[in-house]
């Protein structure tokens, strides 16, 4: 809400004397009940009046008074048209056209009694414009005037006109304020509901901020931080053999800059949103497991050689999220045995089954102790966590492959011992879930990145 708004109600509450007053008159223009108890109001006042004044004129014809009764009953009509009937907003000329309009009724009343029952719809006029207190007292006293219409045409005491018009009254008032507070606890209603979708909008933009924050630091870790990793070793290695021999230094420094010209490139895909760039070159997920391969074997120069096998064929091409998914940990699986495994083979196994497509990280490394024999993470089973490591990105890779594969509904698998290497397996359902929301990457301080 606004500024001007806000400065209306308060002024509108001062001079009402009543909040509720002011949820009310809102409601006139949103309650369709509201609107058509306006209209039946607004007809049966004119329907009234004709009559009243139908009536007058044939009793009466001829007589001296009757320019006067029709010159006030046109009046009333202009003034109702021209006053309160335009609008349930009470302005100050609004409330003035009221008085004016009470006014010219008593008139009437008091020249010719039959046009008292046109206070009905003066009821619902008063009622709906001003507040409580001063709204049910005009209601009294338009039920006093009609009382003593009706004496004066009965020309004599009859209880029935004494109590009639009480009840009428009574009657109309207690409608409208039934449909008032109806009005005014479907608007908190609404009010609610436009509450709770905002709530909801703004949770629905802080988890979209979230996941792709999580998506940012899971691309990072697979892609600048592993190559940045990549070129500090080989750097250093060029700095030990630099002057001993140079020529195995500048393949050192050339191997470290091909390292980082890939780094660009995929920088510049990740931020855009784009497929990993060993996907964007052609020949899928099989292809760029192969050159994976073939890279991580040249960077080692003899030290390290990893082989790449398929077996099966796949029925139907994998969606590109997958094969970005099992690339992406297949990258971070040989970046974990690099690093930490001591390993001098390694192996990728793509293997394509009729429901599943089931990848594979083996390695002869001195392995490790898992938390469990095995350990894993899918559609059915939350992904462990623990407190994130003080030491940057390192620790981020096992829970980002479960982070990853929990997004496509499939399970991670690690089987390991210390001196018998390690088993990393990934395993995606070929029918995987549109969408599903993604543990946080936190990392576990029993096992490598």
């Amino acid at each position: 809400m606004d500024v001007s708004a806000q400065v209306e109600q308060r002024l509108f509450r001062q001079s009402a004397g009543s909040k509720r007053y002011e949820v009310e008159h809102r409601t006139e223009a949103t309650d369709p009940d509201a609107r058509w108890l306006a209209l039946l109001m607004h007809a049966a006042f004119f329907l009234l009046l004709g009559a009243s004044l139908a009536r007058f004129l044939l009793r009466h014809p001829g007589e001296d008074r009757t320019p006067w009764i029709i010159a006030l009953s046109v009046a009333l009509a202009a003034l109702y048209l021209l006053g309160p009937a335009l609008g349930s907003r009470p302005t100050p000329r609004r409330l003035a056209r009221l008085g004016v309009l009470v006014a010219v009724w008593m008139v009437l009343v008091v020249l010719a009694p039959s046009f008292a029952w046109c206070a009905v719809p003066l009821f619902y006029t008063g009622l709906r414009l001003l507040p409580p207190r001063a709204a049910f007292a005009l209601v009294a006293l338009l039920t006093v005037f009609v009382v003593a219409a009706q004496l004066r045409l009965a020309h004599g005491f009859d209880p029935n006109l004494v109590l009639a018009p009480p009840a009428v009254a009574a009657t109309a008032t207690a409608v409208f304020v039934h449909m008032q507070r109806q009005a005014v606890r479907q608007r908190e209603l609404i009010d609610d509901l436009l509450r709770t979708r905002r709530e909801l909008a703004a949770t629905e933009r802080r988890e979209g901020t979230l996941a792709e924050r999580q998506r940012l630091s899971m691309e990072i870790h697979d892609t600048l931080a592993q190559g940045l990793s990549s070129q500090q070793m080989l750097l250093q290695a060029a700095d030990r053999t630099w002057d001993a021999d140079p020529a195995t230094a500048r393949r050192h420094v050339r191997t470290a800059t091909g390292i980082a010209e890939r780094n660009l490139a995929e920088a510049r895909r990740f931020v855009h949103d784009l497929a990993p760039a060993d996907l964007a070159a052609g020949g899928g997920l099989e292809a760029a497991l192969h050159a994976l391969a073939a890279r991580e074997t040249a960077q080692a120069q003899g030290l390290f050689t990893v082989r790449c096998h398929v077996e099966g064929t796949a029925h139907a091409a994998l969606p590109d999220r997958v094969q970005s998914a099992l690339l992406r940990i297949a990258q971070g699986a040989l970046a974990n045995v690099r690093e930490h495994a001591d390993a001098t083979e390694a192996a990728l196994t793509l293997t394509h089954l009729d429901d599943r497509t089931v990848l594979d990280i083996a390695d002869n490394g001195r392995g490790f102790t898992p938390p469990a024999p095995a350990v894993t993470c899918g559609s059915h089973t939350p992904a462990p966590t623990a407190p994130r490591p003080a030491s940057g990105v390192r620790g981020h890779g096992l829970p980002a492959m479960r982070a990853r594969l929990h997004q496509l509904g499939g399970t991670l698998t690690i089987e390991s011992a210390q001196g018998e290497g390690t088993v990393v397996s990934a395993e995606v359902p070929l029918s995987a879930p549109s969408s599903s929301p993604a543990p946080s990457p936190s990392p576990s301080p029993e096992e490598p990145s």
